[in-house]
């Protein structure tokens, strides 16, 4: 037996998070548990988990303190409110049925424990921990998470300290905003007037990126730093550098044109991947993108059906959408040029994913106003983000 369990309670400096195994004495746990007794590092000593002095938990429970202890007063906290809340939790996931109480002699838990040096409250301290051991030990023991709630969750969920969200396009339709005016105190101004929403991307577009760079991109992020960022470079040569540069400037995603090198392509898609962000494959000018689709050994994540501004004038129809997805099932197909308030429904009922609005809203006299119809006729919900933060 080998289980493995994580749980943050609490706030403040008093925070509680834990990291524990849970296994056979002669197992890996069980060799875990005797090497960290023996093998001390300073700042970090193990202690047993005790009630009170002379009761130790059952089964057996060693803490490692996670935050050098570099005097008495934080050793205090480690020897104290935390060492007796885990050993409580122990006992009581014993007595709750939680760990088996014939298997007691059997098990041995390691819990490494985080105590900030600030922390002061020796009641939150207990409570935090004693909470979140538990909440670990049942996680461990029951194979929490799951890989599906894994990879459900991971699109929805933020962390708490880290500060800020990282998103990632996962419940289409979205619409996407595009910034094609090269001022960028106009492109500030009005990004900071589009109503926060899960599902709605900012496009750097190509004309602003070629009079700023791509450290636009820090500047936008500035203003909006939980946003999606799409870095239109329409990337004709030199796919892998390109996607490297909008990587490196915190991008999410970067665009490349389908008239590009099938070898600059895929150099992109494989670049895009490596880094952790999205590649678009933008289809302006091509006439035929799934011939291009069918050479590629990696899909881009999004293709763009790009009808140019000189043509917006022209029938609505962005190509087959349907025979694309067949290609790439996985990626999102997002439609762009000439998309107004009056075509969503036709787009989206022709399996658009994105849309790809420009003037229609930046060049509005009100572009929140403007922005929120466009929003309203996804018809799409937010996350539920108090959901994400307190359970599954």
């Amino acid at each position: 037996m080998f289980q493995i369990g994580e749980a943050l309670m609490g706030q403040g400096s008093e925070l509680a998070h834990i990291d524990l195994m849970i296994g056979s004495k002669e197992g890996p746990v069980g060799q875990a548990f005797a090497t960290g007794m023996t093998q001390l590092s300073m700042g970090h000593t193990p202690l047993l988990s005790v009630i009170r002095p002379n009761l130790p938990a059952k089964p057996s429970t060693l803490i490692i303190p996670k935050v050098t202890v570099k005097n008495m007063e934080q050793a205090s906290k480690i020897f104290g409110p935390a060492q007796a809340a885990v050993a409580k939790a122990v006992a009581d996931s014993v007595e709750e049925g939680v760990i088996p109480k014939d298997k007691t002699e059997e098990l041995v838990v390691v819990a490494s424990v985080f105590i900030d040096p600030a922390a002061e409250d020796y009641n939150k301290i207990y409570r935090y921990n004693y909470g979140a051991t538990k909440l670990a030990l049942k996680r461990a023991l029951k194979g929490f998470p799951d890989i599906d709630t894994v990879l459900e969750e991971s699109n929805k969920s933020t962390h708490a300290i880290m500060g800020f969200k990282v998103p990632r396009l996962w419940d289409a339709p979205y619409l996407q905003i595009a910034f094609d005016n090269p001022n960028l105190p106009f492109v500030l101004a009005a990004i900071s007037q589009i109503p926060q929403n899960d599902h709605v991307i900012i496009e750097a577009g190509t004309p602003l990126i070629k009079r700023y760079g791509v450290d636009v991109i820090s500047k936008i992020r500035e203003v909006r730093p939980d946003a999606f960022i799409v870095a239109d470079l329409k990337t004709l040569d030199t796919g892998n550098l390109e996607a490297r540069m909008v990587a490196d400037a915190a991008g999410d995603a970067v665009v490349v044109s389908a008239l590009a090198p099938i070898n600059t392509i895929k150099k992109l898609i494989e670049e895009a991947h490596k880094t952790g962000i999205y590649a678009v494959m933008d289809t302006l000018n091509q006439p035929d993108p799934i011939s291009v689709l069918k050479q590629l050994d990696e899909m881009p994540d999004i293709i763009e059906l790009h009808r140019g501004i000189d043509i917006e004038d022209s029938e609505h129809l962005w190509g087959n959408i349907s025979e694309i997805k067949a290609i790439a099932p996985k990626a999102f197909v997002a439609v762009a040029g000439g998309v107004r308030l009056d075509k969503v429904e036709l787009a989206l009922s022709q399996g658009a994913d994105i849309l790809v609005v420009g003037r229609a809203i930046t060049g509005s006299k009100d572009i929140r106003d403007a922005s929120e119809q466009f929003i309203n006729k996804l018809n799409k919900p937010e996350i539920d983000q108090f959901r994400i933060m307190t359970d599954f």
